[in-house]
């Protein structure tokens, strides 16, 4: 994506869509530039329980006629969007680096993903969602897939594009409508393309409000929702199974995790675009993606060569400034609370007798001291309990640890509460065998994090780290019900008593 870029400097407003039409707030929310927090970069709604009910109503009303259109014409809908975002990327990007903190080549990459991802949706629905007739013998069999109704989709800071399209695209195709909800720490690029979006789909089809958790609470237990499409962390999440519990809601669930990378003994050390790779799947993002390799357990066999040798490989490709300085790798962490969280665990380490050790280099020290940024650091000698290994950091650290043998290494993965994704660095057959091992809902192979990414296969977790799938058909066909159509043969049913 090399479209030249359209920077707007003043600050962007934005509004709910309820119903096809913006609408304003008296009270709004700021969100600032994380590299510089006294720049703001836009003001988002602070909408009310009552235009959440609003929205679902509007989303409800226009579900009949939506799931009835034809899936051609729904493609076609969708399909004018995707052109209308695609449209859109040299004022998003721009926008979301500012307001999100990540470099522009991160950006760039989010759309990317966004577009490839709802390109494909339009591409594999009319195979995955025809219907499927049976013949035989005790006569005919229809199964289709229906759409459900209303979907209310919650979606975090990280990847705002990313996880709001990842819901969008296969919910609407599928015949669905939806209320999205984005996070006010990330809000205006997502909502601009929803904006966009919005228009070239009927009225109430895609509606989006913002607010605080009252709104929240509103889109998971109003009985006419009939899907909750949440991206979040685990303890939220567990709010909003108890919200939907009294309405029995549909969940696609994508929540933390804290993955692991296990380095096999046969990994070459002087593999440097491997450990380039390695390096990347810890850092990318400032550390803020739930599918980043979050620990490191290397053989005790090769354990003091890695270390220094990724040392070596992270000094030389992580450069932490502003996220359109030209040569910057890493931007700042995108918000204060998320700052204190991984100091706090880092310094926790540091009690505990671990080496902290910075990496990279800061491009600029002076834009340094004003953002929320944290120079990248490794942990080394911390135990396999403490909070820093436990916890999912998810900021710019990441522990490595020895283990003595290949059981212990992956009971040491598996040890989690999560199983979101994993990677097995080593010779390739080796590390397969390995990985069938791993419980977790992706393990890659000498890659990590979103450089194995495949938006054609599905991607969820084990354990606490979801329910459901989204991307592949799986991520299609999650945004349907199943419904078997009978027809027998007259004649032919059981004897059955007068």
């Amino acid at each position: 994506m090399q479209e030249e870029l359209r920077m707007v400097t003043e600050p962007v407003v934005v509004q709910a869509i309820i119903n096809g039409e913006r609408v304003d707030t008296e009270k709004r929310y700021t969100r600032e530039n994380p590299a510089n927090p006294e720049e703001i970069v836009g003001y988002g709604p602070v909408n009310t329980r009552e235009d959440a009910v609003r929205a679902i109503d509007a989303a409800a009303a226009a579900f009949p006629a939506w799931a009835q259109t034809p899936l051609r014409e729904r493609i076609a809908h969708m399909r004018r969007a995707i052109a209308r975002f695609r449209e859109a990327i040299p004022e998003l990007v721009p926008l979301l680096s500012r307001e999100h903190g990540k470099p522009v080549y991160d950006a760039q990459g989010e759309m990317f993903v966004s577009l490839a991802w709802m390109d494909y949706a339009c591409d594999i629905a009319e195979e995955a969602l025809a219907e499927k007739v049976e013949q035989h013998e005790n006569g005919k069999t229809i199964i289709t897939r229906d759409p459900m109704g209303v979907v209310a989709a919650i979606t975090p800071w990280n990847y705002p594009l990313a996880l709001s399209t990842i819901k969008i695209a296969p919910a609407l195709i599928a015949g669905n409508t939806m209320v999205l909800k984005p996070s006010p720490f990330a809000p205006l690029a997502v909502s601009k393309a929803v904006e966009w979006m919005a228009g070239e789909f009927p009225a109430g089809v895609l509606n989006m409000v913002h607010g605080d958790a009252d709104v929240g609470v509103e889109l998971t237990t109003n009985p006419k929702v009939a899907k909750i499409a949440f991206t979040g962390g685990t303890k939220t999440a567990t709010h909003i199974m108890k919200s939907a519990s009294d309405t029995i809601k549909n969940m696609t669930l994508e929540l933390g995790g804290n993955d692991a990378a296990l380095v096999l003994s046969d990994f070459d050390v002087n593999d440097e675009r491997a450990m380039r790779r390695l390096v990347i799947s810890n850092f990318l993002t400032t550390g803020q993606i739930c599918m980043i390799a979050k620990r490191v357990y290397v053989h005790r066999s090769i354990y003091d060569a890695f270390v220094e040798k990724y040392i070596e490989a992270a000094n030389k490709w992580i450069r932490v400034g502003d996220a359109f300085h030209p040569d910057v790798t890493i931007g700042p962490v995108n918000n204060l609370p998320q700052v204190r969280h991984v100091e706090r665990l880092i310094e926790d380490a540091r009690s505990r007798g671990a080496k902290v050790i910075p990496l990279g280099r800061i491009l600029d020290e002076n834009v340094f001291a004003k953002g929320y940024f944290m120079q990248p650091t490794v942990v080394l000698g911390a135990g396999y309990d403490d909070p820093i290994v436990v916890e999912e950091q998810f900021g710019p650290t990441v522990p490595v640890l020895p283990y003595d043998d290949e059981e212990q290494g992956i009971q040491l993965v598996n040890n989690s509460i999560y199983g979101l994704t994993s990677s097995v660095w080593g010779e390739e057959e080796h590390a397969l065998r390995v990985a069938r091992r791993i419980e977790a809902g992706t393990t890659m192979i000498n890659t990590a994090a979103v450089q194995g990414l495949d938006i054609r296969y599905p991607f969820g977790g084990f354990k606490q780290s979801g329910i459901g799938r989204e991307y592949g058909v799986e991520g299609l066909l999650g945004y349907t019900e199943l419904h078997v159509i009978n027809v027998p043969k007259v004649g032919e049913l059981p004897n059955i008593p007068e």
